[in-house]
C-alpha cells in the first residue's frame, strides 16, 4: 500500500484536489471578467478591476508553481496567505445570526483547514529540498 499511496502520480492528484477550486476560480473569474470585478466589489475591494486580476493571476500562478514544482513552496505559501485573507474578509460568520452562520462557520473553518494543507506542502518542499 505504501509504494502506491507514494507514488508520484498520487502525489500529482492530491496536489490537483488541493489546487482545483484555485484553478476553476481564476479560470471562471477570467472568462466571465465582469463577474469577477463585480464579486470583488461585493468584498468592498477598490479598485476591483485591478483586484480582480491580481486574484486571478495569484490562483493561476500559485497552482501552476504546486502542480509543476517550480517553487512548489512559494506558491502554497501564496495560496495559504490568500486563503486565510479572503476567509476572514468573505465568512465573516461572528456577524451573522442563525441560520445564516452555520453555513459561513462551516466554511470558515474549512478554508482554515485549506490553508493548513497548503502550509504542509510548503513545509514538505522546503524540508525534502534542505535534505537533498
Amino acid at each position: 500500500m505504501r509504494t502506491v499511496l507514494t507514488a508520484p502520480a498520487v502525489r500529482w492528484v492530491a496536489l490537483l484536489g488541493l489546487c482545483a477550486a484555485y484553478i476553476q476560480g481564476g479560470l471562471t473569474k477570467a472568462f466571465d471578467f465582469g463577474g469577477a470585478v463585480g464579486e470583488m466589489a461585493h468584498f468592498g475591494l477598490s479598485p476591483a478591476a485591478p483586484f480582480a486580476l491580481a486574484v486571478i493571476g495569484l490562483e493561476l500562478a500559485a497552482s501552476v508553481m504546486i502542480l509543476s514544482g517550480r517553487l512548489r513552496w512559494l506558491g502554497a505559501l501564496a495560496l495559504a496567505g490568500f486563503t486565510l485573507g479572503a476567509t476572514f474578509l468573505a465568512n465573516r460568520f461572528w456577524e451573522m445570526a442563525p441560520p445564516e452562520r452555520f453555513g459561513v462557520t462551516n466554511g470558515f473553518f474549512e478554508h482554515l483547514g485549506l490553508v493548513g494543507g497548503f502550509l504542509l506542502v510548503a513545509w514538505h518542499d522546503l524540508d525534502a529540498k534542505d535534505r537533498a
